[in-house]
């Protein structure tokens, strides 16, 4: 299974965004010591093109995002400073996403070890997120014609409301987010489906409502690919999110997409998204979990 990272573009930041930058690199450290992956698995993505941003996002937003034009107050919503490497940084992970579409196409899985940047508006970033990664890879290959249909899953602990702004009305590409309905944002926008999660939400009930939604997401749409944003979030001790599910929990939400599409004959990418733990190991372990259960599941 073929694993596209960008950890090796180091943002120049300041002392509290470091930490949770540093998921990325040992998550692939974790990945490579776990004798589950060739040393060829890891690749690294091309940056998304100026013509695949923009087809999520305003040629006026790309075009001062590239050349250091935001104002203050739009890299304060984004969260980090501007700087070139934040911008190649951006680029390569969009592309990793598009690229393990691809990939998923022909193979049935491939993984980015990034993204899930779904707080990212069409004309705005926002919450850590500067382009939409799942919006330009699913945009991008509809415009080429290579799918018609295409299903985004997130499962990240925040809604997904950039990608739904950006997507609303699109008749080929559906937007199911399952999320805590007391977390950021808190002035939600309207997926093709919602599902709300109350604080506390344990592994059980999670389980039954995304079985709910998987059904009616593929019903709905009938995807010919799906890109799952499998967020680490949604874990008991996570600093940012409101749910309580355990580690066996998630491992088992995972499971059950990775299993839905392969019944289904539905390749599917896969973007890491959100994981903010106490302990940094207990996220990264996550995000491992989830992308050892898509190699083990497609081979």
């Amino acid at each position: 299974m073929k694993l596209f990272y960008c950890d090796e573009f180091v943002l120049p930041l300041p002392p509290q965004h470091r930490f949770p930058m540093e998921k990325y690199r040992l998550l692939r450290e974790r990945l490579r010591l776990s004798g589950e992956f060739l040393d060829d698995d890891f690749q690294t993505p091309p940056a998304a093109t100026f013509a695949e941003l923009t087809r999520a996002h305003a040629p006026d937003y790309v075009l001062r995002v590239e050349q250091g034009e935001l104002s203050a107050q739009e890299i304060r919503v984004i969260g980090f400073p501007w700087s070139p490497e934040m911008v190649e940084r951006s680029k390569r992970s969009s592309g990793a996403t598009l690229a393990a579409c691809r990939v998923a196409l022909n193979e049935g899985a491939a993984a980015n070890l990034a993204g899930g940047t779904h707080h990212a508006f069409y004309d705005r970033g926002e919450g850590y997120c500067v382009f939409n990664d799942a919006a330009i890879a699913a945009r991008t290959l509809v415009a080429e014609a290579i799918v018609a249909r295409v299903l985004i899953v997130d499962c990240d602990v925040h809604q997904g409301n950039g990608t739904a702004a950006i997507l609303r009305g699109d008749e080929h590409i559906f937007t199911f987010s399952i999320h805590g309905a007391n977390n950021f944002p808190f002035r939600k926008e309207l997926s093709n489906l919602d599902i709300e999660l109350a604080d506390g939400t344990n592994d059980m009930t999670y389980e039954q409502a995304l079985a709910r939604g998987l059904h009616q997401s593929f019903a709905a749409n009938q995807p010919q690919l799906v890109i799952y944003l499998a967020g680490a979030d949604p874990f008991e001790d996570d600093k940012l999110g409101k749910l309580k599910l355990t580690k066996q929990g998630l491992m088992r939400r995972d499971e059950m997409v990775f299993e839905y599409c392969l019944a289904r004959n539905v390749p599917i990418a896969i973007a890491m998204a959100g994981g903010y733990a106490r302990n940094i190991y207990d996220t990264v372990e996550i995000h491992t979990n989830t992308v050892i259960a898509a190699h083990k599941i497609y081979g």
